[in-house]
């Protein structure tokens, strides 16, 4: 088969009930593997959906030994002591601002986090009255922040370039690239640049694989592998002149799309990494593990005080999945840096469930000009773009209907006139409002606004810190504990939606290379087709109508990522394809005459002829991303 080359890294189809014999789930990175905890999830009710994120969530903060005890784990010594070594260089950086620079960079997801850490630090720095030394850089620039442009993570001469563009001038900078798999292309080339310009730049990979399950297929536009990157940064390591900063924090809690808890770790070792290099406090004990080790138990309270609220937090799905039954929306107006995480929980549902758009989409009310590095890419950009209050006032509110539902996000230091005068004018239009509201021991909401909601996540916090800095270590809990509350309910609704097998999206975006490997493992993992078939039917999913040429079979994965990212519902008519033997207008059909994609493949599972496959859905522990 041409093209076969490409795909020679890809293991074998195992038989069924073999999967784990094989080998394969071994051989899987950290990161792409499922959790055992969620393999039902499809099966549960809002309320033990709540509980078993939660649980997954939990597992950031496990020590060394409990699970996964081969690899380093984020209380472990070696991850602390890196930890401190890092954030001596970044103190060191601050101390001669002319000239330094901290660049905080991701694809994706990790973008978006590397966006919002630097806005918050940004602001700190602001706070106290000190020039900002933060930027960020994102895969496809500003319009990635809020828009979901995965594919643009691919290409390592993209990272390099933006890289040197932020970095001209410069006569120290830091580079903290984040990619959780070890993965990213556009990481992968800064990391490499730096490594090759050790005068003015220091390279600090963020992820959460052992170097050994780094990615090694090859980059199309770079010479080395991300594995051979990172394993050149390891060597380095030892004269403190590239760091690997990758503790194991647990596996995927449903495999095919975003949701994994690596998603929160990236904020809270990120959020620890840089906090203590703005502290004055002694700096003996700024220096210490000590140090990190008490902001790390903070982020850790924070888990135990958000899912004190589970109930109402499934109150809160229920609704939301109701509206987007309803053919409705969901629309998440956050404060502040509140608003960023509304704004990256809608973006990621895109690819991660296939939902369009304007099913569920943050928007951020306050001012936001200067957290962007390039504004203008985001004006006049059209709907898929929109973000600000403004756009909210504008666009949104005229249009709502009473099947919408709004949640309000902020912390009872933000403008509550504001936020009462925005709910009112809401109330107008739909009755289906809550609110997501932060507060420390003391506060209180004002009666009027709090009359205004039929149920609100009141999420008190204990007043620990007094000085500036340390206050905020208690906004960072804030944008934690949201981040795991919008995480849930999005991901709860569409699980009530039927949009999970199991706990496996069927129904993702393949928009970069990433994603078109974890579609093929997934055709591999519920047809038991061996590799080659599952190749042809998702090639042949990806290019209908088009017919699949010897050129076409043997062109490159971006060539195929870029076919998939205009197409709905590739992985489910894939799949179909190979589970009843037929071709891809027969297998639409099957899938437009069922109620749900997963009920689709479920009937296919399960039908006459099939019983090799629904003994594999019924027994198999799920073990692909």
């Amino acid at each position: 088969m041409p093209g076969t080359k490409r795909f020679q890294h890809v293991i074998e189809t195992p038989e069924p009930g073999k999967w784990e014999l094989s080998g394969y789930e071994a051989a899987l990175p950290i990161t792409e593997k499922s959790n055992p905890l969620t393999q039902d999830l499809d099966k549960a009710d809002a309320k033990e959906i709540v509980r078993l994120l939660g649980q997954c969530d939990a597992e950031i903060f496990q020590e060394e030994g409990q699970v996964m005890p081969t690899y380093q784990r984020l209380y472990s010594e070696s991850t602390l002591t890196t930890m401190v070594q890092v954030a001596g260089k970044v103190q060191e950086v601050l101390k001669e601002p002319e000239g330094g620079l901290v660049v905080l960079s991701g694809g994706g997801t990790s973008g978006r986090m590397a966006f919002l850490m630097s806005v918050s630090f940004n602001q700190l720095m602001r706070g106290l009255g000190q020039k900002p030394l933060y930027t960020y850089l994102i895969a496809g620039g500003d319009r990635s922040v809020v828009a979901s442009r995965e594919g643009t993570e691919d290409s390592a001469l993209h990272g390099i370039e933006e890289l040197k563009k932020v970095a001209a001038g410069k006569k120290r900078v830091i580079v903290i690239g984040i990619s959780v798999g070890l993965s990213a292309p556009f990481v992968a080339g800064q990391m490499d640049y730096c490594m090759d310009n050790p005068a003015v730049f220091l390279p600090v990979l963020v992820g959460f694989n052992p170097v050994s399950m780094a990615r090694n297929d090859p980059i199309e536009d770079w010479s080395s592998t991300f594995r051979q990157i990172a394993e050149r940064m390891q060597k380095l390591q030892e004269k403190q002149e590239a760091f690997v900063l990758n503790p194991a924090i647990g596996e995927r809690k449903k495999s095919g799309g975003w949701e994994f808890p690596g998603g929160s770790a990236r904020k809270v070792l990120v959020g620890t990494l840089l906090s203590p290099s703005h502290s004055h406090s002694d700096p003996g004990f700024l220096g210490s593990p000590r140090c990190l080790l008490e902001i790390l138990r903070t982020f850790e309270r924070a888990h135990q005080v958000t899912y004190s609220q589970s109930a109402k937090i499934a109150a809160l799905m229920k609704q939301a999945s109701t509206s987007l039954e309803k053919k409705g929306r969901v629309h998440l107006v956050g404060w502040q840096t509140l608003g960023i995480i509304a704004i990256m929980d809608g973006v990621e549902c895109i690819h991660s469930f296939g939902a369009d758009f304007r099913d569920i989409r943050g928007f951020l009310i306050g001012d936001h000009s200067d957290m962007f590095n390039q504004k203008a890419e985001l004006i006049n950009q059209g709907s898929h773009f929109t973000f600000s209050q403004e756009d909210f006032l504008t666009s949104i509110l005229p249009a709502l209907t009473e099947v919408d539902t709004v949640v309000f996000i902020f912390t009872l230091d933000d403008n509550l006139a504001e936020v009462q005068t925005l709910v009112e004018q809401v109330k107008e239009k739909t009755s289906n409002i809550q609110a997501l509201a932060h507060g420390t021991v003391g506060q209180s909401l004002p009666t009027p606004l709090k009359k205004l909601f039929p149920s609100i996540i009141s999420i008190t916090w204990p007043l620990l810190f007094f000085e500036y800095e340390g206050n905020f270590i208690q906004k960072f809990q804030h944008e934690l504990s949201t981040k795991w509350v919008l995480n849930t309910v999005s991901t709860g609704a569409h699980v009530l939606l039927g949009k999970i097998l199991q706990n496996h999206t069927l129904d993702l975006r393949i928009r970069n290379s990433k994603l078109f490997w974890r579609a093929l493992s997934m055709l591999q993992r519920f047809s038991g087709q061996p590799k080659a078939r599952c190749i042809e039917s998702l090639l042949q999913a990806i290019h209908f109508p088009q017919p699949l040429s010897d050129d076409v079979r043997a062109a490159p994965i971006s060539f195929h990522v870029q076919a998939a990212d205009k197409k709905e519902q590739v992985i489910p008519i894939a799949l179909l394809s190979l589970l009843f033997r037929c071709s891809i207008p027969e297998a639409q059909a099957h899938l437009a005459g069922a109620p749900s994609v997963c009920e689709a493949v479920r009937s296919a599972l399960t039908g006459p002829g099939r019983k090799r496959n629904a003994d594999a859905l019924e027994t198999l522990e799920p073990a692909l991303p």
